[in-house]
């Protein structure tokens, strides 16, 4: 079993430059020591301004970033959930071009040298919904092409993407002959016009800083 998941956290106010340089090393360390132990095959963190996005791939049942990130919680802010109070909140994962199976088909094309790459990107409120549903759709259908290791999760309005470079394109299905007819209409409800690019910095996805990868 392979499951990705994205979680978004938020620095506490008042955060000192070498306190959180201490954390992330030692937040690298633990992620490293989870990978050993096989509980997590690869993790990787990221930050925009004070707002942080982990993505990871569990091998286990519920594995959650306070399993292997004991160093960052005091660092971070604590969200109001249905079950109380956390310092991850869930991303609700949207979009992706592959399944993963087994390890050793996932990690096939992880060739050295690979970039792991998180971006983000702001939705207007109006427009989230038409967002979710075009790409719910995409994935049902099976047959978009895109990098096997991508995938998009979505918190409040905020979207992060993680994928890797050099991308291999796969579809869902396995069908790369296959053209996919649900992206007609991804065009047709104007994908600009669901983007908030002003704080994305001028693009749809602005690409973010990563603090560690492991794995």
């Amino acid at each position: 079993m392979i499951e990705r998941k994205q979680y978004r956290a938020c620095l506490r106010t008042g955060w000192k430059a070498e306190t959180l340089e201490q954390a992330i090393r030692e937040a690298a360390e633990a992620a490293r020591a989870a990978v050993e132990a096989g509980s997590i095959l690869t993790a990787s963190l990221y930050r925009y301004k004070d707002m942080c996005f982990l993505y990871y791939e569990a091998l286990k049942e519920n594995v959650v970033p306070t399993d292997f990130l004991a160093p960052l919680p005091p660092l971070l802010e604590e969200w109001p959930e249905e079950n109380g109070k956390t310092p991850w909140a869930y991303m609700y994962h949207i979009f992706h071009h592959s399944v993963p199976e087994d390890a050793a088909d996932w990690l096939r094309e992880r060739t050295e040298g690979k970039k792991r790459i998180g971006r983000i990107a702001f939705l207007y409120p109006d427009k989230l919904f038409s967002y979710t549903y075009w790409h719910y759709a995409i994935v049902e259908e099976g047959l978009l092409k895109g990098d096997k290791y991508q995938c998009i999760a979505l918190h409040e309005n905020i979207l992060f993407s993680y994928f890797e470079e050099p991308r291999f394109n796969v579809n869902i299905k396995n069908e790369p002959e296959q053209a996919s007819n649900v992206i007609e209409g991804w065009m047709e409800a104007d994908p600009e016009s669901h983007f908030d690019r002003v704080k994305a910095g001028g693009d749809n996805f602005l690409i973010i800083d990563r603090l560690f990868t492991v794995g």
